[in-house]
């Protein structure tokens, strides 16, 4: 469940990043809970990515997605007020592009501020979050250089300049958890029942076990800005950055 399939649905999203429209049946379809489809490709939110917005179209109506509810199934949640489509009924689903790929560019270039800072700074990241266009990433790194903001800003953008190739795979949990530094983060966020890794290699700069949505390749990112570096405490400091 979760790389290829959640519950009943057939997770689309992961299986092709750049699919924005396709169609669909209706399984499920309840006031309280939402709406389960067949075959989705909006990303459901998770490891920081928020979820996607878009719409379904079905006979001449339309009903918007405005995110999604886990659990045994992915429940589409549907804006208020607008009407759920009946079970069976085929629908179009469409993916709003501009968020979506905001958020795709947003989460790689996070995995390139990871990259870097792990290999240069020897940090491993202790939180973050991401909107469209900006985020934050939290390091346990204790000493910060006089010039941390400017030089890892260089950095960064040198390798999303380098147009690394971004490339996903599934694998078992012993193959994927036997690959050196799969973990970037302080804490293992991997489940433990979880027999399928889906891992995101940044060729030559960052490999990690990772659910999220992603470009194809740094260059895709385009710059990023480092905004601000704050000290959350003895040991952590925040990064914040957005797509300039």
């Amino acid at each position: 469940m979760g790389v290829t399939h959640h519950g009943r649905t057939e997770r689309l999203d992961l299986a092709d990043p750049t699919l924005r429209d396709w169609t669909c049946t209706v399984l499920a379809a309840d006031a309280e809970q939402g709406i389960v489809l067949d075959r989705s490709a909006f990303y459901p939110g998770g490891g920081g990515q928020p979820p996607d917005h878009g719409v379904l179209l079905w006979q001449g109506v339309q009903t918007r997605i405005t995110g999604t509810r886990k659990g045994d199934d992915l429940w589409l949640i549907p804006a208020e007020g607008d009407p759920l489509p009946p079970v069976g009924t085929q629908v179009a689903g469409a993916v709003e592009d501009t968020r979506r790929t905001l958020l795709m560019r947003t989460h790689s270039g996070l995995h390139v501020l990871c990259g870097v800072v792990f290999r240069d700074f020897g940090a491993l990241v202790t939180g973050g979050n991401m909107e469209p266009g900006e985020a934050r990433m939290d390091f346990n790194l204790p000493e910060v250089p006089a010039d941390f903001k400017a030089r890892l800003e260089e950095l960064v953008n040198t390798e999303v300049g380098a147009d690394r190739p971004v490339v996903t795979q599934v694998l078992g949990r012993a193959e994927a958890l036997a690959l050196p530094d799969i973990i970037r983060t302080q804490s293992n966020l991997i489940p433990a029942d979880e027999q399928e890794i889906r891992i995101v290699d940044i060729v030559g700069l960052d490999v990690q076990a990772d659910g999220g949505t992603h470009v194809a390749s740094t260059a895709q990112i385009g710059k990023l800005q480092v905004v601000k570096v704050e000290s959350k405490g003895k040991a952590n400091r925040r990064v914040r950055v957005r797509l300039a």
